[in-house]
């Protein structure tokens, strides 16, 4: 059975989760030519996000090596990206067990009331077998683990209600959320946007990619936009005229075809989404369900990617301050294009590039102080699995580790076994501020109803 289904989702989202959606939309009484079409849709969607990111990706590694070989800088760790940390998640022996807590867990909170989201997006599981995972190699405990990786779907699911109305508001598709960790960083990304809103002249600043067309005329346009970032990424580079030219245009392009897949969610989705909402509410009347799907759904938006690529310079040069310190030795690379970082600012601001870009430069040390100090963990993992190869003398990490705070915080929790009770303190202290985070988002989401009422 485990053979069974790691093969399935060794096929990837791409795969996995249209055959999801195609039984859940023939569940809730589609017409099988329709839930077949959308399904189909939805596999071309994820595909077509994958290559453009990339695309996108190849565009700007090389420039970011060659600016930090320019310094003469020597960082230790490699960062591998999502793919390699979730083979070491999937090779820990207990790993699909994770799979009916996670489905119990939704299930018992759907039956009582505490959630109106059903997580279809199965594949991202690994997310809570990592969790699980790193406090299993760090106490030694399984039954902590567990618990842990218990503890994060709780708190998906919770946050997924929570920022419900901004993902469906952001990705235009009705009855849908995000339950994924990342967004574990609104928690702390909210009461830096309560602090941005203090501040006289900041607080007026609002510049989403409308506003900015409206502003800035041409330069507005995803296209030049594109362009511009590449070319000042490659010039940081100091690349050669040709390869900055190639970066500009090659940027350019993954910014204008991001939205035109992102439509291909709504082809897909939207029709299923709303299938199901209707199913459900004939069945619970007075309640409002919603179907949990990855991030990718809200990859349409430009100020995702536009404040992605702008925060790549700052990384790098944080990067290189930090090691310097001796609290940093990542390199980022194949997650430089931090989307976990990204994804939950756009949720908390509503796609206010300004917020955004500022809310990234103040978390990007996390992200490089928490993969290092995870790096040792992950490939001590990878040597005992036998899953990947590490040079002599180096180490692997996810620089793009999905809610850093919240994953960093729960392993020290954990880890009470082993005399750190401080962890605990700290635990009490991120759930004081979430539930300070769900009176921020229930005051976001009354504000952009209003808005919508006078539009």
């Amino acid at each position: 059975m485990g053979d069974i289904i790691k093969y399935i989702l060794d096929m990837g989202a791409a795969v996995f989760l249209p055959i999801v959606m195609i039984l859940i939309a023939l569940g809730v009484k589609m017409k099988f030519k329709k839930a077949v079409v959308c399904g189909l849709t939805l596999g071309i969607a994820f595909t077509g996000m994958n290559v453009v990111l990339g695309f996108m990706f190849q565009s700007i590694s090389p420039a970011a090596t060659a600016f930090v070989n320019s310094t003469g800088i020597k960082l230790t760790t490699i960062d591998v990206g999502w793919a390699p940390v979730a083979a070491i998640a999937w090779a820990w022996p207990y790993a699909l067990i994770i799979f009916p807590i996670q489905i119990g867990i939704n299930v018992v909170m759907l039956a009582l009331g505490w959630t109106n989201c059903l997580n279809v997006d199965m594949w991202n599981v690994w997310g809570k077998i990592l969790t699980a995972t790193l406090v299993a190699a760090i106490t030694g405990s399984i039954v902590l683990a567990f618990i842990a990786a218990a503890i994060q779907v709780v708190l998906e699911l919770k946050n997924a209600d929570i920022v419900q109305k901004s993902v469906a508001d952001l990705s235009k598709i009705h009855n849908i959320t995000c339950p994924h960790v990342m967004n574990l960083e609104g928690v702390v990304l909210a009461p830096i946007s309560k602090l941005l809103d203090q501040i006289p002249g900041v607080n007026k600043i609002n510049l989403d990619s409308d506003k900015l067309k409206e502003k800035i005329g041409i330069f507005g346009e995803n296209s030049v936009m594109g362009f511009i970032v590449g070319v000042l990424i490659a010039g940081i580079g100091q690349c050669s005229l040709k390869v900055i030219l190639q970066t500009g245009v090659e940027i350019a392009t993954a910014l204008v075809l991001f939205p035109l897949v992102a439509n291909l969610f709504l082809e897909s989705l939207g029709p299923i989404a709303e299938a199901a909402g209707d199913y459900m509410k004939k069945r619970y009347k007075g309640r409002e369900f919603c179907i949990g799907i990855d991030w990718s759904v809200m990859g349409g938006r430009s100020e995702l990617w536009v404040t992605s690529i702008l925060l790549v310079p700052v990384e790098l040069i944080l990067a290189i301050v930090l090691a310097k310190f001796g609290i940093n030795s990542v390199l980022p690379l194949a997650a430089i294009i931090n989307v976990a970082a990204t994804v939950p600012a756009l949720i908390i601001t509503g796609g206010n590039i300004f917020k955004m870009f500022i809310m990234g430069v103040i978390t990007t040390p996390i992200y490089l102080i928490v993969s290092s100090e995870f790096a040792p963990v992950l490939t001590n993992l990878a040597e005992v699995q036998h899953t990947l190869t590490i040079p002599q003398g180096q180490l692997l990490t996810y620089y793009g580790i999905e809610g850093p705070e919240f994953r960093w915080i729960l392993t020290h929790a954990a880890n009470v076994i082993n005399g750190e009770f401080w962890g605990i303190g700290l635990l009490i202290c991120f759930m004081g501020l979430f539930f300070w985070y769900v009176k921020f988002m229930k005051k976001k989401d009354i504000q952009m109803e209003l808005k919508e009422q006078k539009n």
